[in-house]
């Protein structure tokens, strides 16, 4: 209980620093969302005025306490360009983003687990080494080089789909599923690749241990070793690794949006950025940090609560 407690507290205190320090970073970029609202002809007068209106007067400290009050209280701001609540923007562009983001950790799981585990089992130095060789250059592929090849095979090429022609869930909930599907197979096969050297490694460690030699030593075979209990005990640390990857997946998604033209929160952020639009970009940023620190937080605990061990460090 009281490791829970520490990490729930150093959760809270990392969430508010990053809230901070992301509030912070937009309040000393450079450009004045006056001007872009009002136009480059706009008085100084009217500015002024708009300034005090939107609270852009005020000290920053004094702005950050009244946007994290608004923004604990779900009221995310109001978008310069758009004059419309920020939350809902992202109620429209969010269930995208997390939508691709569980597919392409189910795809994760369901590529890396089997993959691994034959990796795990190979027996041949050649083989391994062919295997461990197509592994690393995965690995190396970026997710969005992966995005464009998709895109020309199964999309040019083999007529699966048509990249950019983007369905939408009320539109066509099987071809929203299909389309993401692409986009999250994109996502999936590098971290997969991961995994799989992850899982690899830590099924070699087990295999030294005394109790695969005791059960081999009583007649089982290795391939029953390997599944029924070796297979188990090799996964824990990759469980956390993957709690960890599920994080690191919904950036992927976001990069991954621009290839494969979907409205999700990524194309939000970027055309926000680039029309400086800080309501709309500063929720987004720390949407995602505080997702990434809540997933970290989840496999600390789920980390802590598989290997108790952990309570005693």
């Amino acid at each position: 209980m009281k490791y829970i407690f520490k990490k729930v507290l150093t959760l809270i205190i990392t969430l508010l620093i990053v809230s901070l320090l992301a509030f912070l970073a937009f309040s000393v970029i450079p450009g004045d969302p006056t001007t872009k609202m009002l136009g480059t002809e706009a008085t100084e007068e009217a500015k002024a005025e708009l300034r005090a209106e939107l609270g852009l007067d005020q000290p920053v400290f004094v702005r950050y306490i009244n946007w994290l009050l608004s923004f604990i209280g779900g009221d995310f701001g109001t978008s310069y360009n758009y004059n419309m609540p920020v939350s809902d923007m992202l109620a429209d562009k969010l269930p995208i983003t997390a939508t691709l983001t569980v597919m392409g950790f189910a795809l994760t799981v369901v590529i890396a687990l089997p993959l691994g585990l034959l990796a795990g089992s190979i027996k041949t130095k050649g083989a391994d080494t062919a295997a461990t060789a197509a592994n690393q250059v995965v690995m190396s592929i970026p997710a969005f080089f992966i995005g464009i090849i998709i895109c020309y095979l199964c999309g040019n090429v083999l007529k699966m789909f048509v990249p950019g022609m983007f369905v939408s869930y009320e539109e066509s909930p099987i071809e929203f599923v299909k389309y993401l599907s692409f986009a999250a197979l994109s996502i999936a096969i590098p971290r997969a690749a991961m995994t799989i050297k992850m899982l690899k490694g830590s099924i070699g460690s087990e295999m030294a241990k005394n109790y695969v030699i005791t059960a081999t030593s009583r007649g089982n075979s290795r391939s029953m070793v390997l599944i029924r209990h070796v297979f188990k005990n090799a996964l824990v640390p990759v469980i956390s690794f993957l709690a960890v990857s599920l994080a690191e997946i919904m950036t992927g998604a976001i990069i991954i949006e621009q290839v494969f033209t979907i409205p999700g929160i990524g194309r939000l952020l970027l055309s926000s950025i680039s029309s400086r639009d800080f309501p709309v970009v500063l929720a987004i940023v720390v949407i995602m940090a505080s997702w990434i620190v809540i997933v970290n937080f989840a496999a600390d605990v789920l980390y802590q609560l598989i290997d108790p061990r952990i309570r005693i460090k």
